[in-house]
């Protein structure tokens, strides 16, 4: 039996997991499936496995609160830690994490280690060939994007009409922090002349959030070549030169300064260019 909701006794609360098929059946009840589905509430299979890649580089004082947030959200997950040869106490904070999630079976926590600093796009791939999930999903291990959108990051996917999601910063309706016009300037021109090569029409080709289906990734992971922020265009490159289908959701921003650990810079920007055009022409 579904309790009376203490706010609004005519409004029964459901009590069912999240995102389960109940919860759904039980929600299109309540409100009519029209409704449900304008609200962007929907079933995740029970059986879906996602795997969530994190790369990680000096972000102790982010670490744990971010593999909390993402722990949280109500899908079966594996966590794929990368740690990119950090020299703070993320390699300490990810043994921790470890210990506190053994046994857990929502988490599966899997911590990898780089003997050297490789860079960004280095971590991915290492993260990319441990996964084992339906659906691959890309975090960053900052507190920049919001784990909570993850149900909305997949909804294309489980209902059959994406192979690829990108997380969009800029198509609105989702807060955002202001901050560095120059770096928001930078990231829409770098998309503009991503979408000229790849005849994609993306609003946010830099965005963090990018979720694949598993044969996606099965395809071009053994292409992927890129170690640092140049994984940004080269993957979309790839996945628009194959064909895939992809969509965009809004997602919500809260970026942080280069005092509180921001990396990227007017070089990675540069060389953003270069792997745009270099990758735009041929694998």
């Amino acid at each position: 039996m579904i309790p009376s909701n203490p706010i609004d006794p005519a409004v029964p609360l459901v009590a069912e997991r999240p995102y389960s098929d109940a919860w759904y059946a039980a929600l299109c009840r309540q409100l009519g499936e029209t409704a449900c589905r304008q609200l962007g509430f929907y079933a995740i299979p029970q059986d879906l496995l996602l795997s969530v890649v994190i790369p990680v580089f000096n972000e102790e004082t982010t670490l744990r609160t971010l593999v909390e947030r993402v722990c949280t959200v109500p899908i079966q997950k594996e966590i794929v830690l990368v740690d990119d040869c950090s020299r703070d106490r993320s390699g300490e904070n990810l043994r921790e994490i470890e210990r506190q999630w053994a046994g857990d079976p929502e988490n599966r926590i899997v911590v990898v280690s780089h003997e050297i600093n490789r860079g960004k796009g280095a971590a991915l791939r290492t993260g990319f060939a441990r996964t084992t999930g339906n659906i691959v999903l890309v975090q960053d291990a900052d507190l920049e994007y919001d784990p909570a959108e993850y149900p909305r990051l997949l909804q294309p996917i489980i209902e059959g009409r994406a192979d690829v999601v990108y997380g969009s910063r800029f198509l609105g309706g989702h807060a955002h922090r202001v901050l560095y016009f120059w770096h928001d300037l930078g990231n829409k021109l770098l998309t503009s002349l991503s979408n000229c090569f790849t005849n994609l029409n993306l609003t946010d080709m830099e965005t963090c959030y990018k979720v694949f289906t598993r044969p996606v990734i099965d395809d071009i992971l053994p292409a992927l070549r890129q170690d640092r922020f140049g994984f940004e265009p080269e993957v979309t490159a790839k996945i628009a030169r194959r064909g895939y289908r992809i969509f965009e959701t809004s997602v919500s921003y809260s970026g942080r300064t280069y005092e509180q650990g921001k990396k990227i810079g007017w070089r990675d920007g540069a060389w953003a260019l270069w792997c745009i055009v270099r990758y735009g022409i041929a694998d």
